[in-house]
């Protein structure tokens, strides 16, 4: 299979990894509440089946999340605006840090409070995995907007971006943390499975 068609694959598999792994694993924890308790609670220590969840649900796909951001920075002309390459490294990044929230899981129990070390860090990289995933999502997506080849994938990707930045942010005081927190998770799944097949006009 050419690299080419893999594209069509690669996002829609970290998407499909991340949301089936939240909600299997969920399902498999006695009273855990998806309206309720964090998506990462998942992977805390202490909690059962956490590593399978943390490798299926967080390294995995944010090391393809990596790969659909490099793919995506390979695919800008060597005139793009510096909007666009810093976007996209900033989506690496982002991936980057989706794979260290695997890496570094919540402490079960300390999560209500985040006072301990591993805790401390695990929000450390949750912090710069929306950041960067906003800031890098927003100038990738204005930047490819001004270019007529590319205005869907400017279009999904500022709006994935946006929202996500909504609701990490600005909706958790208006909508349950739980599942503000979610609708951002969608927000990044729904780029990842798309972005690819936009870029090349599928």
């Amino acid at each position: 299979m050419s690299v080419v068609r893999l594209d069509r694959w690669v996002g829609m598999l970290a998407a499909a990894l991340f949301v089936l792994s939240v909600a299997g694993f969920g399902a498999a924890l006695p009273d855990y509440s998806q309206a309720m308790h964090p998506v990462t609670w998942l992977g805390a220590h202490g909690i059962p089946h956490a590593l399978g969840f943390n490798l299926l649900g967080l390294v995995l796909p944010g090391a393809l999340a990596v790969v659909v951001a490099e793919r995506l920075r390979r695919q800008l002309p060597v005139d793009a605006a510096w909007t666009a390459r810093v976007g996209s490294q900033m989506l690496l990044l982002a991936g980057l840090a989706f794979i260290a929230m695997g890496l570094l899981p919540l402490d079960f129990e300390d999560q209500m409070g985040m006072q301990g070390p591993a805790s401390k860090l695990h929000a450390s990289v949750w912090m710069v995995w929306v950041l960067a995933f906003v800031a890098g999502s927003v100038m990738l997506g204005a930047a490819r907007l001004r270019h007529s080849g590319g205005r869907r994938l400017g279009l999904l990707t500022l709006a994935c971006g946006i929202g996500a930045g909504l609701l990490a942010f600005g909706l958790p005081g208006v909508l349950p943390a739980a599942l503000a927190q979610r609708l951002a998770f969608a927000c990044w799944a729904l780029w990842l499975a798309l972005a690819l097949p936009l870029s090349r006009g599928r």
